[in-house]
């Protein structure tokens, strides 16, 4: 089953995956900017949004995603640059390491390569397995969804009004749930070693505030051969959300010229 594609805008192509609970709907004024200079290709993951129904681990996401930009793009179509934030960025990551999708520019939001610790990944797959029976028990999304925004990553993005609930409602139990077992952080095999093998340059960026993904962003851009990592002062998990205009003066002007970098 294919993915679900949005696409707007015009210019250069971009393709957007998103956080977990949301959809290719939901990257508010950040998106908007982008949009002015580029053809947005928005996916919705396995599991949310349009896709709802769709099932896939990450390297089957991977390929899932490769597939709709190529069917979104055409197979000839000039290499696009990627963005992922979190659930978006693990995908990203096997997008760019396997996928075989023409890439320009990789950006990785709120990123990890994956849990090194055996017992930490199987502990955190657990918890993500526990979540997901408790959600497809009740089946209330709402309810799940604001205890999910609930938690201290996101704190800013209630502050900004910048959460997106009502969009976020229109995921359903069974797909978040498929999402967590098959996708969530714990289920990522660490792709640290892997790399340096990353064929594209590679943007790391995170929140300063948001101490363990930036110390991944940092960590990233090192190993990558062609990494760079930018921290967004006072920023948390979903800074991109949270300080739009200020993450997007610096997506845009690191993937060139285009890209929207005044106010």
């Amino acid at each position: 089953m294919p993915l679900h594609v949005e696409a707007r805008g015009t210019g250069p192509p971009l393709v957007l995956l998103h956080g977990f609970t949301q959809t290719g709907r939901l990257w508010g004024p950040f998106g908007e900017r982008l949009a002015v200079s580029r053809t947005v290709v928005a996916v919705d993951l396995p599991g949310h949004g349009g896709s709802g129904a769709v099932r896939a681990d990450l390297p089957a996401s991977a390929a899932l995603v490769a597939e709709a930009v190529r069917d979104t793009l055409g197979p000839a179509g000039e290499p696009c640059d990627l963005l992922g934030y979190s659930l978006g960025a693990r995908v990203a990551l096997h997008v760019a390491l396997g996928a075989g999708l023409a890439l320009r520019r990789v950006v990785l939001i709120g990123a990890t390569a994956g849990i090194e610790d055996p017992v930490r990944r199987a502990q955190r797959r657990q918890a993500d397995e526990a979540r997901a029976d408790a959600l497809e028990a009740s089946g209330d999304v709402e309810r799940f969804v604001s205890a999910w925004l609930r938690a201290p990553m996101f704190s800013r993005l209630a502050a900004a009004g910048a959460a997106g609930a009502a969009e976020r409602l229109r995921n359903s139990a069974p797909g978040l749930a498929s999402s967590l077992r098959l996708c969530g952080t714990g289920t990522q095999e660490p792709l640290w070693d892997r790399l340096p093998s990353c064929p594209c340059p590679v943007l790391a960026l995170a929140g300063t505030d948001d101490t363990a993904f930036a110390a991944h962003a940092v960590r990233l851009a090192r190993t990558v051969r062609q990494g760079v990592a930018s921290l967004v002062p006072g920023g948390g998990h979903a800074a991109h959300l949270a300080q739009p205009h200020q993450v997007a003066r610096l997506v845009g002007h690191w993937l060139g010229a285009g890209g929207p970098d005044t106010d």
